[in-house]
């Protein structure tokens, strides 16, 4: 078994890490060859090949700059990637396609990214039992102070396909969205497969992952590959991501939420647990722009915007469940349609009842209850049909309750739209291709409307810039540049007869 590794490092910053990956591949019972890329002449270990990549102006950053299609903040993306010096991490594949009939695997890492010998010999255990367009990949961890584990890959709106769980012989195997783990490994079958693909030899770019990131997906998002995670052997798909930097941060869960979620995808292949999403929660904007978050933070503005007389909370397209535990721990009674089978171990854990299925299922399982109030946080603009969601269960609300929502301000989408696609297309047509419907203070306003809800109180949450640009223009401009609006509707009278006795009042609950 020979082996070629490639590792991509910049500048010297990361050296320790650096001299901890040539250790331990240089500790393996492998035959192997190391090669770093480096933007500056270095010294790394004898033995070690050393390829300096020289700094270019990549055309990438100039086609599109100037054109008109693209906004300012694609702009600074590609000036920070070309600074970043985007075409280093790139040059591993000419390499890989230069020295093919040399080794029988290939590895490429960034040079933090720690992959043992156990890793190695897990991944070559399985590849007899996948099948040709099927390559075992891996997920990052890191070590708090305490020791626990965080797996920095998971957050956002990415998670685990619950409808991608599959048996292979005595394995069972997961698609996790995030295909980013700073590294990849291929066979020399593999590697010539992706080279004819026509998507290995490429020059640099983004699109679902920033450029540095893509440098490392292209294998799976674009060569006909699809990365499967062995779930029933995950300790020896794990990799050590050494600089441990987003521990406490948002990038990341602990160990026992990704132990839960697993054990919840291993139930749904032995056929005890259902495996369909609620709705398609990935847009197909540069970045997944708009996508729903699973792990989405207490919002204090939200809260605040909860009548103090509410006591039931049905939440449709809840994730992680923070927001409705948070709920929960206040007194109120709690339903979640969650998100799929696998993300609502969190919230059942803090009491919440969990209602599974699609909108129909859950719907026809809810028949007959009613809620004081339904929340939906990111999930109207996602879906084909808004007021029919809204409608469906907003019929659940009790004569008199509320519906509270966060949507976000796609009103600007045209700007993202232009540079995905370089025209323009009417708003039809752009949910069809984007998977984002166009939302403005007047869409959301109608939708309620024809749900049969008046809105009460509609905020907009902006950010720093914009509200910079905000008051310059003396805010003029602040629904437009608004990120995403927070609202109160009241259920029409006319839908329903008006409650008895106390009414819900509208003073707000202190959470």
């Amino acid at each position: 078994m020979k082996i070629l590794v490639v590792i991509a490092t910049y500048g010297n910053a990361n050296d320790k890490y650096l001299q901890r990956l040539v250790e331990e591949y240089r500790s393996m019972s492998f035959d192997i060859d190391l090669v770093v890329l480096s933007n500056v002449h270095k010294y790394v270990a004898d033995g070690v090949e050393v390829i300096v990549i020289p700094r270019r102006w990549n055309p990438l950053t100039l086609r599109g700059t100037f054109n008109g299609k693209r906004n300012w903040r694609f702009i600074k993306q590609e000036y920070r990637d070309w600074v970043r010096h985007l075409d280093l991490p790139f040059a591993h594949r000419q390499v890989f396609a230069d020295r093919l009939n040399d080794y029988d695997l290939f590895v490429y890492s960034e040079n933090d990214t720690l992959v043992t010998e156990k890793n190695l010999r897990a991944f070559l255990s399985v590849l007899p039992v996948l099948q040709a367009n099927e390559i075992p990949g891996f997920l990052r961890f890191e070590k708090g102070p305490d020791g626990d584990l965080n797996y920095p890959e998971v957050h956002g709106h990415f998670h685990w396909k619950s409808s991608s769980v599959r048996k292979r012989g005595d394995d069972t195997f997961a698609v996790f969205t995030n295909e980013h783990a700073a590294c990849y490994v291929i066979t020399r079958e593999q590697l010539r497969r992706a080279i004819n693909s026509g998507g290995f030899l490429v020059a640099p770019h983004g699109g679902k992952y920033d450029l540095l990131c893509t440098a490392s997906t292209d294998i799976y998002t674009q060569c006909g590959f699809e990365k499967l995670i062995c779930i029933s052997q995950l300790d020896e798909f794990l990799i050590h991501h050494l600089p441990n930097k987003y521990v406490g941060t948002e990038f990341g869960v602990g160990d026992s939420e990704m132990r839960g979620q697993v054990e919840r995808l291993l139930k749904i292949a032995d056929n005890a647990g259902r495996s369909e999403q609620l709705f398609e929660t990935e847009t197909k904007l540069t970045e997944r722009a708009y996508s729903k978050g699973y792990y989405e933070p207490v919002s204090q503005q939200l809260m605040s915007m909860l009548p103090s007389g509410v006591r039931t909370v049905l939440s449709i397209g809840s994730g992680w469940g923070a927001v409705e535990g948070c709920l929960a721990a206040k007194g109120l009674r709690v339903a979640a349609v969650p998100l799929d089978a696998v993300i609502p171990g969190h919230a059942e854990a803090e009491g919440i009842e969990i209602i599974s299925g699609d909108f129909d299922q859950a719907r026809r399982k809810l028949a007959g209850r009613r809620f004081d109030c339904l929340l939906l946080s990111n999930v109207l603009h996602l879906v084909s049909d808004p007021v029919k969601v809204l409608s469906s269960f907003g019929s659940l609300v009790s004569p008199g309750g509320v519906a509270i929502a966060v949507v976000p301000n796609t009103s600007r989408l045209k700007l993202s739209w232009a540079a995905v696609r370089g025209r323009h297309t009417e708003d039809p047509g752009m949910y069809r291709e984007t998977g984002v419907q166009r939302t403005s203070r007047g869409t959301v306003r109608a939708w309620f409307e024809s749900a049969g809800f008046r809105i009460q109180a509609l905020k907009q949450k902006s950010g720093p810039l914009a509200l910079r640009i905000g008051r310059l223009m003396l805010g003029m401009l602040d629904t437009w540049l608004a990120d995403e609006f927070i609202l109160t509707a009241r259920k029409n009278a006319e839908a329903e007869a008006a409650p008895s006795g106390a009414a819900l009042q509208q003073t707000a609950v202190q959470i």
